[in-house]
């Protein structure tokens, strides 16, 4: 009898490990799949945050727009003050919402963002000397960033340098050049509708 008890006490204590072992596995699954599920949300704040932060450096750069645009030199000036408080007041509240993604970044990844920041900077240094030679510079490096085949030339040493950056600074990277491509454009223009305002009469100045 006694010997028939310790058999069962055996069988018993067999069982017991078993359904802990299934329990602690069916709980390491569940704590895994609950952290896969907050990865996936992870990474959606971050692209959140990160649209955020472009949608802020758009709406800055449109406000600015309006306020240097031709339309704000043909109204009276009561009108332009007018106009430029508004938008003045709009650049205050966009600037008060402060959104920042902090990117990792490996020293080899660093190095390549500095280095890749430096080649953008000198070519901005020029654009008040040599529009033109600037605006082309510039269209380079942006298709040194493209990956779809690119209409014009490539800067091959910016090239070689940006796919050593992570993914998420070659995005801020290309934007930076699209928006400082835009301002260029824009700067041109302005220069261009100059030129033909100032034209002598029945000489014409085409803009394209």
């Amino acid at each position: 009898m006694a010997q028939m008890k310790v058999s069962q006490a055996k069988d018993s204590d067999a069982g017991d490990k078993f359904l802990r072992s299934l329990s602690m596995a069916d709980r390491s699954g569940h704590l895994l799949e609950t952290l896969d599920n907050l990865e996936l949300r992870v990474e959606a704040l971050r692209e959140a945050a990160a649209s955020m932060e472009q949608e802020k450096e758009t709406l800055l750069e449109l406000i600015q727009s309006v306020q240097n645009s031709q339309d704000m030199k043909h109204i009276s000036d009561g009108e332009r003050e007018e106009l430029n408080l508004t938008a003045n007041r709009l650049i205050g509240r966009t600037l008060t919402v402060a959104v920042s993604v902090e990117t990792i970044r490996n020293l080899q990844q660093e190095e390549a963002l500095r280095k890749a920041t430096a080649l953008i900077d000198e070519v901005v240094n020029k654009v008040l000397r040599d529009l033109g030679s600037a605006k082309n510079q510039l269209a380079a490096l942006y298709n040194a960033c493209s990956s779809e085949a690119p209409q014009g030339p490539i800067d091959q040493k910016f090239q070689s340098i940006i796919v050593g950056c992570v993914l998420e600074d070659q995005k801020k990277l290309k934007n930076r050049l699209e928006k400082l491509i835009r301002n260029v454009s824009n700067a041109d223009r302005s220069i261009a509708l100059l030129d033909q305002k100032n034209a002598k009469p029945g000489k014409y100045n085409h803009i394209y």
